[in-house]
């Protein structure tokens, strides 16, 4: 399991979650595995309590499932629960899209024509974390220019469903769009063409659909 260090100020449950969170999306945290309570809070250096508090806190959004004496189970990827995360997502990105073209500023625009061209460079160099991490960075400086940050939030616990999946397909999928896709989604913001943007972001958010079929065939034993 990847131990990253704790933030400053962050609580022993909020470093747990975060923890337990990036490695199931990272797959350190394998599906259908099981894992101990003891074990992880060993390893993260931590009492039992925030670790059982921050597995209850997942197995709310089905990520996990706590099975009584045995321990914990990180569940199987669920299509079903993919689908709903990425409804979610779809339904709140495309709907602020016409906010952000109506309020960006030069200066946003170019921080996120900058996080575009970090992602090329990353996907070339083949380097998924960091990609990843520009992926997750662009989305969210969406929600900042529109001003719906709490929005994000409140969306990043049923989203990691999504985050999962979008993890394995940086490593399955030989043809990946996400940088195209953004680079497209940025070109219509700036040109103000809030429907264009929309539809764009749609489609990129609905690739998983067609992405199905490699995800299964590289990680058979990973699906419900």
């Amino acid at each position: 399991m990847h131990i990253s260090e704790r933030n400053p100020k962050e609580t022993a449950r909020d470093y747990a979650l975060r923890t337990l969170r990036d490695n199931i999306v990272r797959l350190e945290l394998e599906p259908g595995s099981m894992v101990s309570e003891n074990v992880l809070a060993s390893e993260m250096g931590l009492s039992r309590t925030p670790v059982r508090e921050a597995l209850i806190e997942l197995s709310k959004v089905k990520i996990v499932e706590i099975l009584s004496q045995r321990g914990c189970l990180i569940s199987l990827v669920d299509y079903a629960l993919v689908e709903e995360s990425r409804f979610l997502r779809t339904t709140l990105e495309c709907a602020i899209l016409k906010q952000v073209c109506e309020t960006a500023s030069q200066e946003q625009l170019v921080r996120l024509q900058a996080n575009v061209a970090m992602q090329d460079f990353y996907l070339k160099n083949q380097e998924s974390d960091k990609l990843m991490q520009l992926d997750d960075e662009f989305h969210a400086m969406l929600f900042e220019i529109a001003g719906k940050m709490l929005t994000h939030h409140i969306t990043e616990s049923l989203s990691i469903h999504d985050d999962r999946i979008r993890n394995m397909a940086l490593y399955a999928v030989k043809d990946l769009k996400v940088v195209e896709d953004h680079r497209a989604i940025l070109q219509a913001l700036m040109e103000r063409d809030a429907e264009k943007a929309s539809e764009l972001m749609h489609r990129h958010l609905s690739r998983y659909k067609v992405e199905e079929e490699s995800l299964r065939e590289r990680y058979a034993g990973y699906f419900k």
